[in-house]
């Protein structure tokens, strides 16, 4: 699947995986931020970090019509307010994604799979 749109210079094709791939660098650049967590974990109520090759398994992109989702699985640091974590990942993933792909995201859900401690 990929996200496609039309600018004043023809027809742009982008797959979603390397939209995941942006925001979850993205996302790790922000402060509290310990890992990526994947998305099929939460059944199985295993807790595993994802690695930079694999961040798209921990970052959903969804488009509706013109509108683009992108739901993101995060492991935070102890001792850190995770409000401003998450607001601060959302802030970062919607400034990356315009600035380098021109895309402007409606919403930014993210999901506090779990607090690690870190030394």
């Amino acid at each position: 699947m990929s996200i496609e749109f039309n600018n004043q210079y023809g027809q742009v094709s982008i797959t979603k995986e390397v939209v995941s791939t942006i925001a979850g660098g993205a996302a790790m650049e922000c402060y509290g931020i310990v890992g990526m967590a994947s998305k099929k974990q939460l059944k199985d109520g295993l807790s595993e970090m994802l690695g930079k090759e694999n961040f798209t398994k921990g970052v959903v992109v969804r488009q509706d019509d013109d509108e683009l989702a992108i739901d993101m699985y995060i492991i935070v640091g102890y001792g850190t307010k995770v409000s401003e974590v998450a607001h601060n990942v959302q802030n970062q993933v919607k400034y990356a994604l315009k600035r380098m792909l021109g895309l402007d995201v409606v919403s930014v859900n993210i999901y506090i799979h779990g607090v690690r401690v870190t030394t």
